[in-house]
C-alpha cells in the first residue's frame, strides 16, 4: 500500500493484484507523449484577463495552438479576471470532471454607507451555508430561484466604504448578486467593483499562465523545436482528474472500456481508498493514462474484496479505441447472440 497527496487530502493506494505489468508497446505515459498529441490531450490553467469574454479567450487559445476545439469550465464575465480551466481538443471529453468544482474569489465591495467591521462580519456569517439565489438579468441561464452553498466569507481589509472580501463558493454562485444581497441585509446597499477568481477546484492563480506566455512558448517550439516551455504551460488531461478517486486496470481491460463496456472486478489492479458507491471515478491504464470517467458501483472496500461483478460503469470515454489491442470478446464472438 502506498499513498499519494491530492490537493489537501492524503489518499491511500490499495493493491488488488500485485506485480501486474503493462506492455510498453501499447499506449504512452502522459508526460512522454509526442508534443502534437500532448497538446491535443492537453489542459491549460489560464489566467483570463479583464475585458474579453471567456468564450473569446478560449477561441484565441484555440487559434493560437491551431486546434479544432477547446472548452472551458466555469465562465468568467468580461470584467472578471483569474483562473479559467481550459481543455484542449480531446481533453474536452473530461470537462465534466471539473465542471462543478469549488471556486474562490477576491472581490472589492463598495458599501453605499460606512458600516462598522463587526456588523459586516456578523452579516457575512449569516450568508455562510446554503443560500437562495436568482441569477441576475444579464446572464446566460434561466432566471429561476436556486440553492447554492457559500463555504466561506471573509473580510480581508476595510477602508471607509470599500471592503476586500474573500469568498469560497459552490460552482454557479453569482458573486455580484451575493454582494448585492449582503448590502440589502446590512441596510445600506452594496455593489461589486472588482472581482478576481483565485482558485477553481484544486488550481490556484499560482498555477495559471497567460495567453502571452503560451504564445511565446508555442512560437519558440515552432521556430526552434524546444518543447519544454510549452510542456510546462500545457498539462496532460490526466491532471484534470487528479482530484477524483481512481482505479487502475489491466491492459486486457483497456480497449473494452474504450468501447463503453462496464468495468468488472477481475480487471482492477489497484485503486484509491476514497471511492464511494455512486461517485465519479477516473479509470487509468498502468501507464497512468486516463481511459474514461465512470460511476462507481461499489466502494473501495467492496472493490478490493470482489472477485466478480461490475465495479464501475463508463460515463465518458477519453482514450481512443485501438490505443491498446482488443483482448476481449463481444457477446456475438462468444456465441451468446442468437440470430433469428
Amino acid at each position: 500500500m502506498e499513498s499519494i497527496v491530492e490537493g489537501m487530502e492524503k489518499v491511500e493506494i490499495l493493491y488488488k493484484i500485485d506485480n501486474e505489468e503493462t506492455n510498453p508497446e501499447w499506449g504512452c505515459p502522459p508526460y512522454k507523449r509526442p508534443i502534437d498529441k500532448y497538446i491535443k490531450y492537453g489542459f491549460v490553467v489560464l489566467d483570463k484577463p479583464r475585458g474579453p469574454t471567456s468564450h473569446e479567450v478560449v477561441a484565441w487559445l484555440k487559434r493560437l495552438l491551431n486546434l479544432k476545439k477547446a472548452g472551458h469550465a466555469g465562465t468568467l464575465d468580461p470584467g472578471v479576471s483569474g483562473v479559467l480551466p481550459v481543455a484542449l481538443e480531446e481533453s474536452t471529453k473530461a470537462l465534466q470532471a471539473i465542471a462543478h468544482s469549488v471556486k474562490e474569489y477576491i472581490a472589492v465591495m463598495k458599501l453605499h454607507e460606512d458600516v462598522p467591521e463587526d456588523k459586516i462580519i456578523e452579516v457575512f456569517k449569516m450568508f455562510e451555508g446554503e443560500i437562495y439565489q436568482k441569477p441576475p438579468l444579464r446572464c446566460a441561464v434561466k432566471r429561476q430561484l436556486r440553492t447554492k452553498r457559500v463555504y466561506k466569507l471573509e473580510l480581508l481589509e476595510k477602508s471607509g466604504k470599500y471592503c476586500i472580501v474573500r469568498m469560497v463558493v459552490e460552482a454557479g454562485t453569482y458573486a455580484r448578486k451575493l454582494i448585492h444581497d449582503i448590502g440589502e441585509v446590512l441596510g445600506c446597499g452594496a455593489n461589486m467593483r472588482e472581482l478576481r477568481r483565485v482558485r477553481a477546484g484544486i488550481w490556484t492563480e499560482n498555477d495559471a499562465v497567460t495567453l502571452n506566455e503560451i504564445r511565446e512558448a508555442y512560437v519558440i517550439w515552432k521556430e526552434t523545436g524546444y518543447e519544454d516551455l510549452l510542456r510546462r504551460y500545457i498539462r496532460p488531461v490526466e491532471e484534470m482528474v487528479k482530484h477524483l478517486p481512481k482505479i487502475w486496470v489491466r491492459d486486457s481491460a483497456v480497449d473494452a472500456l474504450c468501447h463503453g463496456a462496464a468495468l468488472a472486478a477481475p480487471g482492477v489492479v489497484k485503486l484509491t481508498n476514497n471511492i464511494e458507491k455512486g461517485c465519479m471515478v477516473a479509470i487509468f491504464t498502468l501507464k497512468d493514462e486516463l481511459i474514461c470517467l465512470a460511476r462507481a458501483e461499489m466502494n473501495s472496500k467492496e472493490i478490493l474484496s470482489a472477485s466478480k461483478g461490475i465495479v464501475a460503469r463508463v460515463s465518458r470515454v477519453v482514450m481512443p479505441r485501438g490505443t491498446y489491442p482488443k483482448l476481449w470478446k463481444s457477446a456475438r464472438e462468444k456465441g451468446e447472440v442468437k440470430f433469428q
